[in-house]
């Protein structure tokens, strides 16, 4: 299995999403593609690299983001929208196999850098990650 984690600039959820499943995953078989944005020009902030270094000991300050690309959406087998901001109409305009492939986790973004908001994201996040890690496992 090979998965993509998107959000919409690349910069916070969807880096949070992979650093942390990369993290804690312990299956062979299961590979993170890595993660992707809609739109370039997004980074992560300050008080956002803090709180997830924080709270899940990971490190999303380490490359710029990057664009979807039709041939990541062939090769991933699971594609993760960790965004309550991307509809999953989308996904429509590429094909049907690959609309059949995406999950939407519907994680608000934070652009005003509240410390308090961003745990709760960076937490919903660690969440999702952990259950989808757990299910993985089953396998």
């Amino acid at each position: 299995m090979k998965i993509l984690f998107i959000c919409k600039y690349n910069a916070f959820r969807s880096r949070v999403a992979e650093a942390y499943f990369k993290k804690i995953n312990k299956n062979r078989n299961v590979h993170v593609l890595g993660s992707r944005g809609f739109i370039m020009g997004g980074h992560s902030d300050k008080v956002q690299r803090e709180v997830s270094k924080k709270l899940l000991g990971i490190n999303i300050d380490d490359r710029t983001p990057r664009s979807i690309t039709i041939n990541d959406l062939k090769e991933a087998t699971k594609i993760i929208v960790v965004a309550n901001d991307i509809p999953k109409i989308m996904f429509n305009y590429w094909s049907a196999p690959i609309m059949k492939k995406v999950v939407l986790w519907k994680i608000k973004d934070e652009q005003k850098r509240n410390k308090k908001n961003i745990s709760k994201i960076v937490l919903a996040i660690k969440r999702k990650v952990d259950k989808l890690n757990r299910r993985l496992e089953r396998r």
